[in-house]
């Protein structure tokens, strides 16, 4: 299990939140007095947590320079479950399949927020591409706010592979595409899917465009051009989730 270290009253209190289990050893501001770190302190003292206090050098240095709050643990990161764990899954799922599909996203801060969405919509999980991707990282965990613990995420070698299979498997694919004749609105997204979205700056490969059954886009009436990865997952599974509940 690797580790890595988290930082901020934010991030920490996320972990104690999510992940206590997680939470290996922490150090504090030996020299800073307030609520908001005297109660994350009494939190980790709770499950057995010892902070080491320390002085401030010593958390700049741990920190690498970000901006720590007087507070860092150390935590056992998630770790990307494989293709075998994504066929063992969806044998055992509870409801209509539901699964994000993220072709070549590369920023992490993109994929900690889309998590954080995944988790409010009840996506079943989320499958990335082993290369030219952010896997899970310090960062992808702290956007995620816990989220990276409760939404699996599935690295895949073969991205067009997987989603044959999942159409296999009786689940269709939907593709978020701007040029798309549909918009998302018209589209029926009660049935299994698997909702694709591709890179920040060049969208889905056109490999996987072509796995893909239905293309649908978000219709913009302003200047600008396409959303953040991150916004339109989260504007799309919102409407996913709408059709679902009504």
């Amino acid at each position: 299990m690797k580790t890595s270290k988290l930082f901020g009253l934010h991030s920490v209190q996320a972990a104690l939140d999510y992940s206590p289990k997680s939470i290996n050893k922490a150090w504090v501001d030996s020299q800073r007095q307030d609520k908001r770190l005297s109660q994350a302190i009494e939190d980790l003292l709770d499950l057995g947590i010892e902070p080491e206090k320390t002085e401030r050098k010593k958390l700049d240095k741990l920190a690498e320079g970000n901006n720590h709050q007087g507070i860092i643990i150390e935590v056992e990161m998630p770790g990307e479950l494989t293709e075998s764990d994504l066929k063992t899954a969806l044998q055992t799922l509870p409801g209509t399949a539901l699964f994000l599909v993220l072709d070549n996203v590369q920023d992490p801060h993109n994929l900690g927020a889309c998590l954080r969405s995944c988790d409010a919509t009840g996506v079943h999980g989320v499958i990335i591409t082993k290369d030219n991707a952010t896997g899970i990282t310090p960062t992808v965990c702290k956007v995620a706010s816990g989220s990276a613990e409760t939404v699996p995420v599935y690295q895949v070698t073969n991205l067009s592979r997987t989603l044959r299979w999942l159409k296999d498997q009786g689940l269709w694919i939907f593709g978020a595409a701007g040029e798309a004749e549909q918009t998302v609105y018209q589209a029926d997204l009660t049935v299994p899917l698997a909702l694709v979205l591709g890179a920040e700056d060049k969208g889905m490969r056109r490999l996987t465009r072509e796995q893909c059954d239905i293309l649908v886009n978000l219709p913009m009436l302003g200047q600008v051009s396409s959303l953040n990865v991150s916004v339109a997952t989260g504007v799309l599974l919102y409407e996913v989730l709408r059709q679902r509940l009504s």
